[in-house]
């Protein structure tokens, strides 16, 4: 005995001609005409509604720009160009020719791309190999600490400074800790208040922000590709130097660029563990400000800063596409 099961129903313009072929020729005529006379009713509703968006949507962009964008981030950065490149006569480059010429001047930006290179450097092979730690070796708890270093780029950086000032300060619990243990006269941890203090700070602070891209891209890789490798007898160093780093680059590529302009523009970490003797090229552009009362220098030194920073977020911009258009990557 055969069961009979209900249909999918059949699309609005297949049932509406079904009427009209079961009703008499006029009547069916007229229920065709309305049809398609409702149907161009609704596409031109349909126009019209898209219009009215489109109109909507441009309004809502002028708005953005004039009364949010204009007051907070066009009008700013206009008037910081406009005191670097102005005097009290009129147009002059003088600031920016303070600013380079001067000893201190050339020394701070020496020390600030030493400090760059050094903590972005360090930080973006850690947070490399974590993320191959995390992926390609997971371990009970694997989970919990992507999750912790996901919550930990939303602390403020000066929390991780004040954090190992708890700890391995001249003061701190590990310090003293150590004195009591070995019967020392002093602390025996004095390294935090400079150039060591400033790059453990930011490779500790910086590294997880390297993790998660790095993350996207391991899990945007072909597994069959690295198992085709160890099948053919690669061994573990030549399966990540030719599989899995020419693959996953992007990635990693974006999350360094990342992490060099987050410290690039760092400066909570330097107020508290930076010396008098660390000065880095936001803490010059502060004290020129806020100290010496000498805007136009600081506003030059502003600039500077700014330029390098919008280099690096053109060549971060630029790689991560590279990345949205790996296969897989979602859209």
């Amino acid at each position: 005995m055969s069961r009979s099961f209900p249909s999918e129903p059949a699309p609005l313009e297949l049932r509406d001609a079904a009427r009209a072929r079961a009703m008499p020729a006029g009547e069916g005529a007229g229920l065709a005409g309305q049809t398609q006379a409702g149907r161009r009713g609704q596409r031109l509703a349909g126009r019209l509604s898209g219009r009215r968006s489109d109109r909507l949507s441009d309004w809502q962009l002028w708005f953005l720009l004039v009364f949010v964008l204009g007051p907070l981030v066009v009008y700013p950065l206009a008037r910081l160009v406009q005191l670097s490149l102005s005097d009290a006569h009129g147009f002059t480059l003088h600031p920016y020719f303070a600013f380079f010429s001067n000893p201190e001047s050339r020394g701070v930006v020496a020390t600030t791309l030493g400090i760059l290179f050094a903590s972005a450097g360090i930080a973006s092979l850690l947070g490399v190999a974590l993320a191959a730690l995390l992926f390609f070796r997971p371990f009970p708890g694997a989970r919990l600490v992507t999750r912790f270093l996901e919550l930990f780029v939303a602390f403020p950086s000066f929390l991780v400074a004040f954090t190992l000032i708890f700890l391995y300060g001249s003061q701190g619990s590990v310090s003293i800790a150590l004195q009591r243990l070995f019967h020392l006269d002093a602390p025996p941890l004095n390294f935090l208040f400079g150039a060591g203090g400033v790059i453990l700070a930011e490779v500790v602070f910086y590294a997880p922000f390297v993790v998660r891209p790095t993350l996207v891209s391991f899990s945007l890789i072909d597994v069959r590709l690295v198992e085709a490798a160890r099948s053919l007898g690669a061994g573990r160093l030549m399966v990540a130097c030719r599989v899995i780093l020419p693959l996953a680059w992007p990635g990693i590529a974006a999350g360094t660029i990342l992490c060099f302009l987050m410290t690039l523009n760092e400066f909570g970490i330097l107020l508290v563990l930076g010396s008098a003797h660390l000065v880095t090229l936001p803490v010059a552009i502060y004290s020129a400000a806020t100290v010496d009362l000498d805007m136009p220098t600081a506003a030059a030194g502003a600039v500077v800063m700014l330029t390098m920073s919008l280099a690096l977020f053109g060549l971060y911009r630029r790689v991560n596409r590279r990345v949205d258009r790996l296969p897989g990557a979602r859209r």
